[in-house]
């Protein structure tokens, strides 16, 4: 049985988008790069023909690995319940002197550079239920560290 994927609207239209562009765009482009190097001859000696069909591999791999990821999609929709963490909230926390802010959301589309953090992650997982005012300790790599809620949105 396959896994829930848990996604945002956003997520998922980005998923879309990817999978439109591969299939509409780079496969057809891989084709004539094959095509094209098959046209040279001699596929035994060709490094063009070799790339090209690595990179087709990986093209079709991707196109799997978005649909699966598309059929097995949870979307997650905030409820709007600010009185505690939940996935697709965004939180702003305290720690070590520090502020910050991240949105909870599915491990797929965790980017902790853009503010997105996996529900799945030590910290993501920490949050999850913890209301405003509330201290939460958690043990990271580098030490325990305590996040105060200051916000949920």
């Amino acid at each position: 049985m396959q896994r829930k994927v848990l996604l945002t609207e956003d997520g998922l239209k980005k998923l879309q988008d990817e999978l439109k562009l591969l299939k509409d765009e780079r496969r057809k482009e891989i084709i004539e790069r094959i095509q094209e190097a098959v046209a040279h001859g001699d596929l035994s000696e060709n490094a063009d023909y070799a790339q090209a069909k690595e990179e087709q591999a990986f093209i079709e791999g991707r196109i799997q690995e978005i649909e699966d990821m598309i059929k097995n999609a949870e979307i997650i929709s905030h409820n709007g319940n600010h009185q505690s963490v939940s996935i697709g909230s965004t939180v702003s926390v305290k720690a070590n002197g520090n502020s910050m802010r991240w949105t909870i959301v599915g491990s797929n589309e965790a980017n902790p550079a853009a503010g997105k953090i996996s529900n799945e992650s030590l910290v993501g997982r920490s949050l999850l239920g913890a209301k405003v005012g509330q201290t939460v300790k958690v043990e990271t790599p580098v030490g325990m560290t305590e996040y105060e809620i200051v916000s949920i949105e």
